[in-house]
């Protein structure tokens, strides 16, 4: 039984929690995805989706910065990306490696409500990263053009977005990926407190935002601060929904000495 139904739970407005962009059927996805990645039949209590690299994270549950390996800022450095206008960029040149703070913001997909309802919430404290002299970096599942959708219907900064087409950095810092997660996480419940925000925010959603790869949609994200290259704070999302509490976020910064 899914945790939310779309008989307790109906916005006219915009598409229902049960939507396939943010809970996708079996038959809506790729059972054969590209870029070798296989599509995860996981169960609630699944374990992350990992690649080659599975070793950066000490812990399948790792949800502060102790469980990731010392290096795993110079293993994301040399993932690259794209911005939001389709360049590529590899992490290592978003912010200064050797003082420079960053919060690294990973979205699910860009076609996911709950993710631009996260998404306004950093461009609404977006001044206060600035003032602070921090970098702020949205990273999100999908290619350059579905970023452009969410940047020009949202709206949100473009020189702050990044798509992440073969869910990279995803891999990397081995955040969670499966049906189990999408589905039947009871964290996901935690959206219904910030109902009033979501709708706010998906006044011009669309669902062209959702990758053309539609087993993207079983990724999770989570939110990451770095020194240079020291990783600060490190949370998982633990199903859909469940953000990192900003103002956590900005206290872990105003902590931090900017040179």
């Amino acid at each position: 039984m899914a945790l939310i139904s779309t008989q307790t739970l109906t916005l006219k407005s915009f598409p229902t929690l049960s939507h396939p962009s943010i809970f996708p059927t079996p038959q809506s996805l790729s059972l054969s995805p590209p870029n070798h990645h296989s599509l995860s039949l996981s169960t609630p209590n699944s374990t992350p989706r990992f690649s080659a690299r599975r070793h950066v994270v000490s812990r399948a549950t790792a949800t502060s910065a102790s469980d990731f390996s010392p290096d795993i800022g110079e293993i994301l450095g040399d993932v690259s990306i794209y911005t939001a206008a389709g360049d590529s960029v590899q992490f290592k040149d978003l912010w200064d490696q050797n003082e420079g703070v960053a919060v690294v913001a990973l979205l699910r997909h860009f076609g996911c409500p709950c993710c631009w309802e996260l998404a306004s919430a950093l461009k609404e404290s977006k001044e206060k990263f600035d003032s602070a002299g921090v970098k702020l970096i949205a990273v999100g599942v999908g290619s350059p053009d579905k970023a452009r959708i969410l940047a020009e219907r949202l709206p949100f900064p473009m020189d702050s977005l990044y798509a992440d087409t073969d869910r990279k950095a995803y891999d990397v810092l081995g955040l969670y990926y499966g049906l189990g997660r999408t589905f039947f996480n009871p964290a996901s419940a935690k959206v219904l407190s910030r109902f009033d925000a979501l709708k706010k925010a998906v006044k011009n959603y669309t669902i062209e935002a959702t990758p053309d790869d539609r087993s993207s949609v079983l990724q999770q994200g989570g939110m990451f601060v770095f020194k240079g290259k020291q990783l600060l704070y490190a949370r998982k999302d633990e199903g859909t929904g469940d953000h990192a509490p900003l103002d956590d976020i900005l206290n872990v910064c105003c902590k931090v000495p900017v040179s």
